[in-house]
């Protein structure tokens, strides 16, 4: 076999084989096909698309590149869930105690965060003593005990993923809708789930801007899940705006802990519901979404699944005592109020803009190995469809403090405001899900 042979039957719109996949995947892992050949290979495939059985087999190359964690030794269905990433998604926080509470068993691998979107395994840490890294007895043994928890990824998993996502990046291929529904499955299956839920995000504040694009990329993800045999679903949601008020680690996981007690957003509590719905019938533990959004609703009201944060906090080592004084948290020393300029209402918020802010007030990350703050970040108080005066607030910067840097923030979050003299049409957060089945409009 030669890789020069793969990437020209590619190239001429021919489907290449498990093995053929393989034998590139592999390859360019050790190091025996070079970048200059895979770049094309990459190339061929932005051009020409993939098929299903293509992409699920490059998929399942990638997740065999590295470690594969086996779950076996966890009683019950596995069930996965995993975002595409957004402004002020907290929802891991909030599902997994959530889930776990109903006897559906969590054990999940994390990321951090890297750019304007927000890392689970970083707001976590903003916990004090919450341990991230936990050994494989231990994580087993902790889901098993308390039925969840959730650990930062291992550096192992799908290493191949990693490498070609590198080149993509340099190769204007990032945007391969099956390259990307490759790269996002391969550590889902690698991780060792036995159903996977995905929230896919879509709108100004998500990597997917449209929402045709958003269900393409969320129905190539179902199509692998499918060919490999995990029972998969995808949820379409809205990223026109953050989700919920709280952009930064320590504020997500007050809003997560708020949720968690029945207070929460109308916004954050809706979408939890729903992906928790949709784990708990993978998970077998409700015939209908309906019946399961019940019992969720039923878990929160009851205390149950806030009893299970504090569990899952205590187990990994962690304060918690938070969850009765969020003051134990960390706390930016000062506050900016970001004010209008005019009066009307909230016609649009640019989503990514605000992910951006909370990033250069040192929430988040530009580079990979860059310090982030807990504390800060940015809270917001209107949201799109809002009535607002001029000179009211429309967001809250915490900060270190009210340097130039930081009114320059308070300029940038200001400017992703749009304020119209009429009100908006109210936006809907749920637009679609996806399974094997096929696709469900909610509009």
């Amino acid at each position: 076999m030669r890789s020069v042979d793969l990437i020209q039957k590619k190239r001429d719109g021919g489907e290449l084989t498990a093995s053929e996949l393989t034998f590139l995947i592999d390859g360019y892992s050790r190091g025996d096909i070079p970048d200059y050949q895979l770049s094309a290979w990459a190339m061929a495939v932005f051009f020409r698309g993939m098929t299903s059985r293509e992409t699920a087999a490059l998929t399942l190359a990638m997740a065999n590149s590295g470690d594969q964690v086996d779950l076996g030794p966890i009683s019950g269905i596995k069930v996965d869930k995993h975002s595409t990433g957004g402004v002020g998604d907290k929802t891991t926080l909030i599902l997994a105690p959530l889930v776990a509470s109903v006897g559906i068993p969590v054990a999940k691998m994390s990321g951090r965060g890297l750019g304007h979107t927000g890392g689970t395994i970083d707001k976590l840490e903003s916990i004090e003593g919450f341990r991230t890294e936990l050994s494989r007895e231990k994580f087993m043994t902790q889901v098993n005990d308390i039925g969840l928890a959730v650990i930062g990824q291992s550096g192992n998993l799908a290493p191949a993923d990693k490498k070609l996502y590198a080149l993509r990046d340099v190769t204007a291929t990032v945007e391969s809708i099956p390259l990307i529904a490759s790269s996002v499955m391969s550590k889902k299956i690698a991780a060792g789930a036995d159903a996977i839920v995905l929230d896919v995000k879509t709108g100004s504040g998500a990597f997917m801007k449209t929402l045709e694009h958003s269900e393409q990329l969320a129905r190539a993800m179902v199509d692998i899940g499918t060919e490999v045999g995990r029972n998969t679903t995808a949820v379409i949601s809205d990223m026109d705006q953050p989700l919920g008020f709280a952009i930064g680690n320590a504020l997500e996981v007050q809003e997560s802990i708020e949720t968690l007690k029945g207070n929460g957003p109308e916004d954050l509590t809706e979408l939890c519901l729903t992906l928790g719905a949709h784990m708990v019938v993978l998970g077998g533990k409700s015939d209908s979404v309906e019946d399961a959004k019940q019992l969720l609703r039923n878990q929160i009201a009851s205390g149950a699944a806030l009893e299970k944060f504090k569990a899952f906090i205590t187990a990994q080592g962690g304060d918690a005592s938070i969850v009765d004084d969020n003051a134990k948290l960390p706390q930016a020393p000062e506050i900016i109020e970001v004010k209008a300029e005019d009066s009307g209402f909230v016609n649009a918020i640019e989503a990514e803009q605000l992910g951006l802010a909370a990033m250069l007030l040192g929430a988040g990350r530009a580079t990979y190995d860059a310090e982030i703050d807990y504390a800060v970040g940015v809270t917001l108080r209107k949201k799109i469809g809002d009535p607002v005066n001029a000179g009211e607030t429309l967001a809250l910067l915490h900060v270190r403090e009210s340097n130039e840097s930081a009114l320059a923030v308070a300029d940038r979050v200001r400017n992703a405001y749009t304020i119209s003299s009429e009100k908006p049409q109210s936006r809907a957060l749920l637009l679609s899900v996806i399974t094997a089945e096929g696709i469900t409009r909610y509009n």
